[in-house]
Parts: structure tokens; C-alpha cells; sequence
């Protein structure tokens, strides 16, 4: 497995996984993530993640939730989202509609009702870090490895599940940042369905909150 040189900055995947292993459900439902999430220590322990993040990268079905959500929150973790640059990756770039600013009738519906649920009024440089991210379309492993690269903080990886199923596949995840949630979703997208060959772990830590969430982190052994 392939791991990032001393000199290089890391690769980190945040993700949210039911007990039996799923990303989310058959058809994308990820509803199950909102009801043991919150609380006071699951808060503070994204936040340390998400401020040691130099560059959010994302799929690019992601970025369409995300954009349409985080300018118009108030929660904790919102600023971090904002304000750390983003990078998208898409083989056929951003389609129409899936900007900050983007004009088609599901986008401007979600951003209205997140507007109004949340009650936040974006700053125009929160609005232009969603508007123009960065978007890739080339090889995976080969942007990622440029990536790496580059000075800065670590990079922080958040799916959907495609895009982290190729990530674990790639061999070039240095650290797994994974939330189990106290739920058994009985089918759905797992994680690590593209591998080709186990792969050995080593567990860095682990955290359990009050919400039944418990927090493992791993590295490659």
C-alpha cells in the first residue's frame, strides 16, 4: 500500500459509517448520520479535524450538498467548511446548477431553505469559496500524489461514497478519521467495496461520545 514520504503532507478521509460498514444507504440516504449526531465532544472533535485541514476535497455530488448548506449555517463547524479552500473532483467538471450560485430550481430551492432554517447571510468570500473551487478532472492517484506534494496542512477527503471508495482504493489514504454510528443499516454503499486486497490497519485512537458515536482513528500498519 502506498503511503505519503516524511516530507509529504497527509491524506486524511472523514467519514461517517453505520455499524455493519455503510457509507450511506442503497439510494444515498444518509438521514441515519443526523440522528446520533451533535453533543458537545463529537463537536469538538470534528472541529479539531476540520481546523487542521489545509484543503477540503470532495466528489462532486458532495459539493453540490455542501454548497447549498454551509454558507447559510450557523453551526460550530461551519466556518472551518467555509473558509479552508476547496477541491473538487469530477470527471466531467460542475455541472450546471451545482455552484453557490447556480441557477437550476432543486439548487436555488436548497439554498433558500437552508437560508431560512439557519438564518446566516453569507459573507462574499464564504460565497466565493463555493462559488469557484478548484475542479479536477484528471487521474485520481496522480492529483492526489500532486497534491500531496504541496505545502500546506493535510489534505481532508469527505466523499460521497463513490469518491471515498476510490480514495481507499488508491491506496494513498494516510489516516481513516471514521465516526461508527450505533445503527445497522442491513444493506447500502460500503466503504471499502473497491478494494483489491485486504489491507492491515493500525487503530491511532478511539473516542466514544455520548450520542453512542464512537470515533476510531487508523493509519496503515
Amino acid at each position: 500500500m502506498a503511503t505519503a514520504a516524511a516530507s509529504q503532507r497527509k491524506l486524511v478521509l472523514k467519514m461517517s459509517v453505520s455499524l455493519d460498514g455503510f457509507v450511506c444507504g442503497p439510494n444515498g440516504e444518509a438521514d441515519w448520520i443526523f440522528r446520533s449526531s451533535g453533543g458537545a465532544d463529537s463537536t469538538a472533535w470534528v472541529l479539531d479535524t476540520l481546523r487542521g485541514a489545509g484543503v477540503h476535497i470532495m466528489g462532486s455530488r458532495s459539493y453540490h450538498d455542501m454548497a447549498a448548506f454551509w454558507p447559510y449555517s450557523e453551526m460550530p463547524i461551519a466556518p472551518p467548511m467555509n473558509d479552508i479552500p476547496k477541491i473538487i473532483f469530477s470527471r466531467s467538471g460542475l455541472k450546471e446548477g451545482a455552484h453557490a450560485d447556480g441557477t437550476t430550481a432543486a439548487f436555488a430551492e436548497a439554498k433558500a431553505r437552508n437560508a431560512e432554517r439557519h438564518g446566516a447571510t453569507p459573507t462574499a468570500a464564504v460565497l466565493e469559496s463555493w462559488a469557484n473551487p478548484t475542479v479536477t478532472s484528471g487521474d485520481l492517484a496522480e492529483e492526489i500524489l500532486r497534491l500531496k506534494e504541496q505545502p500546506g496542512n493535510y489534505i481532508l477527503a469527505h466523499g460521497g461514497a463513490s469518491f471515498a471508495q476510490s480514495l481507499a482504493a488508491s491506496g494513498l489514504i494516510d489516516e481513516y478519521r471514521l465516526g461508527i454510528h450505533p445503527v445497522v443499516l442491513g444493506q447500502g454503499k460500503p466503504l471499502f467495496s473497491a478494494l483489491r486486497n485486504p489491507v492491515d490497519l493500525r487503530m491511532v485512537s478511539a473516542t466514544p461520545f455520548a450520542s453512542g458515536v464512537m470515533a476510531l482513528v487508523y493509519r496503515p500498519a
